[in-house]
């Protein structure tokens, strides 16, 4: 009973929060009040059976809650992130002109952030994902720049694209279903029989896959997060693409019904996860290195997830939920570091550094992290030998990349005379980045994907260590060449494709001109003379 009123509650606490901003008192304190929120995602997801359902039914409504085992892990993970980062934003936020407005925007966004892991049936899946979708480009557009507003402008045009994708999805999986339910369960029962399920399956991948970054629906990372906030950053990268995550956990099938879009799912996920650790390379801007990081991060996932479209029983303990536990964490964390970076000088600069290159090099697998036994995991789904070979090829990106941002960190250290960063916002980097290192100690992977220890042996202890060892001495290797390296645009193909449309304009503003030319007198007795020496060549020819 308790779990089932948590469920509720978790739900409805942030909008409370975001009611409560209403009222002068509230709106003066609020930002000292953000952490508070989502606490009972973290109490619901802390006290839930392993698997916890509620059901309100009244005529035509149906509002289904349910967490399972593996959207319990990524609530709680979710649920500490937001609760830190608005510990963090308290200290970062403190003097900005316009705080109730990003307080507005973050609450709203939270409720559907952490909404999306135990919505049961597809009414209550859309409205929270379209809530976390369309309110966070409140937060990408907060400081109301130019680069803000045309980060938000592609942000929020791509979200509704996606939301789009998702609506005919759905719309697809109703339509076909032999049941009036909603739920997303019978849905899936019925997914072998749909005749559209082939449909279903490419708009869920286009949808889900857009929110997590997908190549070649990535650009908007790259862009939103140098534009937004410090702690909006840390939130976006860390929780609010896990919404992409948990949508193709719910909703595809691991009956081997779709296997052919497993495969097209793999080599989508591993060209992702290559393709932005190379983008990766060519950026300065740290959070634009971690959010090209996100990117080939949700690559690996992706792949994993496409492994479990064959129908293997791994689906039921899959370890994409530790690959994305880990990613929300530690992504996390490194946000916040950038910021405690740019304020922190002298010879305290290593007690960011430290920290932080580990949690960076966990995401590439680095041995007894919660990186590492994720990534043991999805080796072992991936079971066919290219497949596992190319992941490894993607820790080796990762490796590189991170290290690269590390360096890109180290630039940031002030002058002298900069201030030193708020209490609020160390105590926050702090918790965040120890419990991102003590996770797999405190809830053992074993329990998501059996076998998985964090206690490594030593055969996997080399099977982890050799990419990241080669990594170490590519960029090693890269780094003497670092000036010459080329510096791609943040958005790479979007900014070539805003280049092209500008050239496709040019050529549009002279095909006007010619037509306007052609359409006086001497423009008309020009093309005819033009005509006639054609047609006397044509006869002289034949």
């Amino acid at each position: 009973m308790v779990s089932q009123f948590l469920l509720v509650t978790y739900w409805i606490v942030p909008l409370g929060f975001l009611a409560g901003l209403s009222f002068e008192p509230v709106r003066r304190r609020i930002l000292s009040l953000l952490w508070l929120a989502p606490l009972p995602g973290l109490a619901a997801a802390a006290v839930s059976a392993p698997d916890v359902g509620f059901l309100l039914m009244q005529d035509s409504l149906s509002f289904t809650l349910h967490l399972d085992r593996s959207s319990a892990l990524l609530l709680a993970a979710a649920s500490l992130l937001w609760s830190l980062a608005g510990l963090y934003a308290a200290g970062y936020m403190r003097k900005d002109p316009h705080p109730a407005r990003f307080c507005g925007w973050w609450l709203l966004t939270m409720s559907g952030s952490l909404g999306v892991f135990s919505a049961g049936d597809i009414g209550s899946f859309y409205l929270a994902f379209a809530v976390v979708s369309l309110a966070a480009w409140g937060m990408v557009n907060h400081e109301d720049t130019a680069k803000a507003r045309r980060a938000s402008s592609i942000y929020i045009a791509l979200a509704v694209l996606g939301e789009i994708c998702l609506f005919m999805a759905f719309a697809l999986l109703a339509v076909y279903s032999p049941s009036q339910s909603l739920a997303i369960e019978p849905l899936l029962e019925s997914f072998p029989t749909n005749p559209a399920r082939h449909y279903v399956v490419a708009l869920m991948i286009a949808g889900f896959g857009l929110k997590m970054g997908l190549v070649p629906l990535h650009v908007w990372l790259p862009i939103a997060h140098p534009a937004a906030p410090m702690p909006a950053s840390a939130v976006l990268s860390g929780a609010i693409i896990k919404a992409g995550v948990i949508g193709l956990l719910k909703f595809l099938p691991a009956d081997g019904a779709v296997a052919d879009w497993g495969v097209f799912l793999v080599v989508l996920g591993l060209l992702t996860a290559l393709y932005a650790a190379l983008m990766g390379l060519f950026q300065k801007n740290p959070k634009t290195i971690l959010a090209y990081s996100s990117v080939s991060q949700m690559g690996g996932v992706a792949a994993v997830l496409g492994g479990g479209l064959f129908g293997s029983s791994v689906w039921v303990v899959h370890p994409a939920v530790l690959l994305a536990c880990n990613h929300v964490l530690a992504k996390g964390a490194l946000f916040m570091a950038v910021g405690i970076a740019a304020s922190t000088r002298g010879g305290r600069f290593w007690l960011i550094m430290a920290p932080a290159t580990v949690l960076a090099l966990s995401l590439a697998g680095l041995p007894l992290t919660l990186g590492a036994a994720a990534k043991l995991g999805a080796k072992e789904l991936l079971d066919v030998q290219p497949a596992k070979l190319i992941y490894s090829l993607t820790a080796i990106g990762t490796t590189v990349i991170m290290l690269h941002f590390v360096t890109q960190l180290q630039r940031l250290s002030p002058k002298a005379a900069a201030k030193s960063a708020h209490p609020l916002m160390l105590l926050a980097w702090l918790a965040l980045a120890g419990l991102a290192v003590m996770m797999p100690w405190v809830v053992s992977p074993e329990s998501i994907v059996p076998g998985v220890s964090i206690l490594q042996t030593t055969p996997y202890l080399w099977t982890l260590g050799w990419p990241i060892l080669v990594g170490i001495v590519l960029f090693l290797l890269l780094r003497r060449h670092a000036e010459t390296l080329p510096i791609f645009p943040e958005g790479d193909i979007l900014v070539y494709g805003e280049k092209a449309g500008h050239g496709v304009a040019s050529i549009g503003r002279y095909a006007e001109w010619v037509e306007q030319y052609l359409s006086t007198k001497l423009g008309l007795i020009i093309v005819l003379i033009a005509l006639l020496a054609a047609l006397m060549t044509l006869m002289l020819a034949g």
